[in-house]
């Protein structure tokens, strides 16, 4: 079972923002879209990966928006993407975008807070507010 060895593999983390998470809410997903690669003939747990609803959600939304998808049905495209493989692409859905999809669970909320918070005093989205803060230390 693809499920069994997922967990077997990788453990109980969604692939995109690398958080652990109960099984429950996980969702196997396709690597390389079924609409682009198909069905090989064996199942194996490397073609596949654990995402959480939002995480297959945005994957979803994004692949069925790119032109690798609609047309030109190229596995190879997929493969080097970030919807399939987070951890080392080139692209997002055939853009020149990199991307850190980032949770905070529990007690880590309230950094998240204060992250807001500063974000908010400072008159910025916390998406920019982030990329700033990271900027300066980066520096």
């Amino acid at each position: 079972m693809i499920k069994d060895q997922l967990i077997a593999k990788y453990g109980c983390k969604c692939f995109i923002y690398l958080e652990k998470m109960d099984v429950a809410n996980l969702q196997i997903d396709h690597r390389v879209p079924y609409e682009v690669a198909g069905e090989a003939d064996e199942l194996k747990a490397e073609d596949f990966m654990f995402l959480c609803g939002s995480a297959n959600h945005a994957k979803s939304w994004s692949c069925e928006h790119c032109e690798n998808w609609k047309s030109t049905k190229d596995k190879s495209i997929c493969l080097s993407c970030y919807w399939a493989f987070p951890e080392n692409y080139s692209h997002v859905a055939m853009r020149q975008i990199r991307r850190v999809d980032l949770l905070w669970q529990g007690e880590e909320v309230l950094q998240y807070e204060r992250l807001k918070s500063d974000a908010a005093k400072s008159g910025l989205e916390i998406p920019q507010f982030v990329k700033d803060v990271l900027a300066r230390a980066l520096k």
